[in-house]
């Protein structure tokens, strides 16, 4: 399952210390192993530890950068957001550490999207972590966010980390769990 690339860091990197979410700057010339490319970001193993790196820092990895829905650079067509297509966008969703989009590990708990004055729609998103003291909550919940103002149409976007109920193993979806070889 596991297709991991070795390289040197091509220049110094910002990166997020997977589990715990700070941000550190891993310096040039840095050995490291490219262990997930999902979702438009990487998570790498370097000095002892796990980082996710963000799509735009790909060159420092010596790689052509991903092209995600953040393509896009503005938000110019008013009118109804469709939710498959807010569904779709948050299945580009990685926790950097499993191989899976949130949608399909269970961790997106409520999705509501609301017209505003304007035209343009406000989309609301709870979800959660598949533990409570993961520090990479912001991260994930961030990316999320900005994928979704991406999105023709959208003008807002909140995405909330919330515990209750407590996710479980259960809630992984049918295609998650053969990803996972759960099934």
């Amino acid at each position: 399952m596991l297709n991991v690339t070795s390289t040197e860091l091509r220049r110094d990197c910002e990166a997020v210390q997977i589990p715990q979410g700070a941000t550190i700057l891993l310096p040039k010339g840095t050995a490291v192993d490219i262990t997930q490319t999902l979702g438009g970001t990487y998570t790498i193993h370097a000095s002892g530890g796990l980082f996710r790196v963000a799509g735009k820092d790909a060159d420092a990895l010596g790689l052509e950068p991903l092209v995600p829905a953040e393509s896009k650079t503005t938000n110019t067509q008013a009118g109804p957001t469709d939710e498959q297509q807010v569904w779709e966008t948050l299945r580009t969703c990685f926790d950097p550490e499993i191989p899976v989009n949130i949608v399909d590990l269970g961790l997106v708990y409520d999705l509501h999207i609301e017209k505003l004055p304007s035209g343009f729609s406000r989309v609301d998103v709870k979800m959660t972590l598949t533990a409570p003291g993961c520090g990479m909550g912001a991260t994930i919940a961030g990316d999320a966010q900005q994928k979704l103002l991406y999105l023709d149409g959208v003008e807002e976007a909140n995405v909330e980390i919330v515990w209750d109920p407590p996710w479980h193993q259960s809630m992984i979806t049918e295609q998650g769990r053969r990803i996972l070889g759960l099934e």
